[in-house]
């Protein structure tokens, strides 16, 4: 049997012939310039995208309107001034093979800066989810002319280059808003039934479609259900689909939530199975007869050409993987399954970063490539240096990959039997496999690049007088706090990462003090086991957030699992069989334990730089040598590292 016989097979929509049934769909970078025009950078970004192989590549969005921009470094097309850069834009997904589609956009109420300002419109004058803030209430001619700015838009796309446009009606911006009864409560011919609140999507359709002509494909994005509580169901989309088609919809791109729904399912966490919304785009395909993309968390080609093969989808999209790894497909094409870094869907660079970060622009947790096209060396180093990296976990592995990849002769030492630092534990809580699938996938690519791994082996200042490395990159991790509480030293105290490294035997009733990332995923781990858990957090408010998918679910596992989280709490004693809690709200408490795990946090380790800076040793302090890491930190600091030697 061919190799990915289904994906790999080409389709033809309209006058648009792809290669394969592989899509990138649209993805925020933040890589505009301010005035909402291509970059160089996003150039960079979207011509390694496209060297993937994807039959299909989707812009990032693309505002319509003014009105409808919800960041000034997002692109325009609202403007012929725009059009240059964006040919630019589809002439680099046409150098790799591809063909280019233009998402078309307007955020409606979900534009945080257009709300500060007083700006942002919507159907209903009906607070964001997200944001809380009311947008002002659209009036006839403003549905009007928004309408128009979509075919407007759509012309400028075919004037450019772009083989397609998409309408983006998914995920709570202005289309979903006017389907949503949550925010639609119009009294006029866009609000009321749901036919009605179909209205605009279908017009905006159809305006697309007098713009661009019979023979240029539109695709539709469409949530296919909002989950949400009171929000429309795929059964009802289904009613409204064969009007859509009508309008001028070729494609239907069935992804599905909102901005608001819980659990960041747009960008689901590694809670979800690969594959796992493909269901609804199966329910899609029973009532019309036009194209249907899937999505949700692929990583696996060939778990889509199974998806294919079996009728439930035509195409599918690759987001985040794309991302994690650009050169996914080429290397499924090989059979080169094994080499494919697969996505973790930890979110931190392609969804986090954006959101808390304003003025930020894309990365990869695991794979420093992304965003940093530009800056990323692509030739061998002109000087090749004698490096040394110490320490073996996420910033050390990329680290010492990186500068071994650009040519320097490279000694990684690890102190402990193996390499991973604390992703060994990280990996054991439920759901974060995928993990420790990721950096045995690194450490394998560390030694096969040639890369002298030591492990168990501690780095003296004797080692460095003897050997002489020309530049030592120093990423010796954290130390474990433990906090000077009367009774730390009892029988029944350990630490979480004893309990995830199953050096410790979990005992049924639990206290956990701290409750940040590590607090709260042994908590998960335990309750997991059955134990019943208590997680004691000294700050008044969570250290892990609800709106960040992972730590939402950690906090819904912890409610329904029984758990109890008390913040704004401070233990003051740890007794052989209970721990003394106080609290301004409920006083003093006595918590029963059998087990109290101590997870408050780690401090860097770094007693090296002292001995490398006195011996003049160029040295790079990354990691949690350096200070609280997450992955997305460790490893483009140790990318970095390995770049500037």
């Amino acid at each position: 049997m061919d190799r990915l016989k289904y994906l790999l097979s080409p389709i033809k929509i309209r006058n648009m012939e792809l290669a394969n049934r592989v899509v990138m769909p649209p993805m925020g970078t933040g890589l505009g310039n301010d005035d909402a025009t291509v970059s160089e950078a996003l150039l960079a970004y979207i011509r390694r995208q496209a060297k993937s192989g994807a039959g299909l590549v989707v812009s990032e969005i693309t505002a319509v309107h003014p009105s409808g921009s919800v960041s000034p470094t997002h692109l325009g097309a609202y403007d012929d001034r725009f059009i240059p850069g964006l040919r630019k834009y589809a002439g680099a997904v046409h150098e790799a093979g591809g063909k280019a589609a233009m998402q078309l956009h307007h955020g409606g109420r979900e534009s945080f800066f257009l709300l500060m300002q007083g700006e942002a419109i919507g159907p209903s004058a009906i607070p964001s989810v997200v944001y809380r803030q009311p947008p002002r209430e659209m009036t006839l001619k403003e549905i009007h002319e928004i309408i128009d700015s979509f075919g407007r838009a759509a012309r400028r796309a075919r004037e450019a280059g772009f083989d397609a446009v998409e309408v983006h009606g998914a995920h709570g911006y202005l289309l979903t808003q006017f389907l949503s009864a949550l925010s639609n409560q119009r009294q006029d011919e866009y609000g009321g039934s749901f036919d009605n609140r179909a209205r605009f999507v279908i017009e905006v359709l159809e305006a697309v479609r007098k713009s661009v002509g019979n023979d240029f494909p539109i695709s539709l994005r469409l949530s296919a259900e909002e989950c949400i509580k009171g929000g429309y169901t795929v059964e009802d989309i289904q009613t409204i689909l064969p009007r859509l088609v009508n309008a001028g919809a070729d494609i239907i791109h069935a992804s599905l939530g909102t901005h608001g729904t819980p659990a960041g399912i747009t960008s689901a966490p590694a809670e979800y199975e690969p594959g796992f919304n493909v269901w609804r785009a199966k329910k899609i395909k029973e009532v019309i007869s036009v194209p249907v993309i899937t999505v949700g968390r692929f990583t696996d080609p060939a778990l889509a050409d199974e998806v294919i093969a079996r009728g439930e989808a035509d195409m599918v999209a690759f987001g985040r993987q794309q991302l994690a790894d650009p050169d996914y497909l080429i290397k499924a094409k090989e059979g080169r399954t094994n080499d494919i870094r697969i996505c973790i869907a930890c979110n931190q660079g392609c969804i986090e970063r954006l959101m808390l970060e304003p003025g930020s622009s894309v990365r990869c947790a695991i794979n420093p490539e992304t965003g940093q096209e530009l800056i990323y060396p692509r030739t061998l180093a002109s000087t090749r240096r004698k490096v040394w990296v110490i320490g073996g976990g996420p910033a050390g592995l990329t680290a010492a990959y990186e500068a071994a990849r650009i040519g320097h002769t490279v000694s990684l030492f690890e102190k402990e039997e193996k390499a991973g630092g604390q992703i060994f534990y990280a990996s054991k809580a439920p759901y974060k496999e995928v993990y420790d699938a990721w950096i045995q996938w690194l450490i394998f690519q560390v030694q096969a690049i040639g890369v002298e791994v030591k492990t168990h082996t501690l780095v003296t200042e004797t080692m460095l007088d003897e050997e002489q490395p020309e530049a030592v990159i120093l990423a010796t991790g954290a130390e474990k706090i433990i906090p000077p509480i009367p009774g730390i030293d009892l029988p029944l105290v350990c630490d979480a990462f004893q309990i995830l490294g199953d050096e410790v035997k979990p005992l049924r009733n639990v206290v956990i003090i701290g409750g940040g990332m590590i607090g709260m995923e042994t908590a998960d781990f335990l309750i997991d086991k059955g134990c019943a858990v208590t997680v004691v957090e000294l700050l008044p408010r969570s250290p892990v957030k609800k709106f960040a998918s992972h730590g939402y679910m950690l906090h819904k596992r912890l409610r329904d699992g029984g758990g109890r989280l008390l913040l704004g709490t401070e233990v003051v004693a740890i007794r052989e069989d209970s721990v003394v809690v106080v609290s301004e709200e409920r006083g003093e408490e006595v918590l029963p334990a059998e087990q109290v795990v101590i997870a408050v946090g780690t401090r860097p380790r770094n007693e090296l730089k002292e001995a490398l800076s006195e011996r003049n040793i160029r040295h790079f302090v990354v990691g949690d040598a350096s200070g609280p890491r997450r992955i997305i930190e460790a490893t483009e600091e140790g990318a970095r590292a390995a770049w500037d030697i």
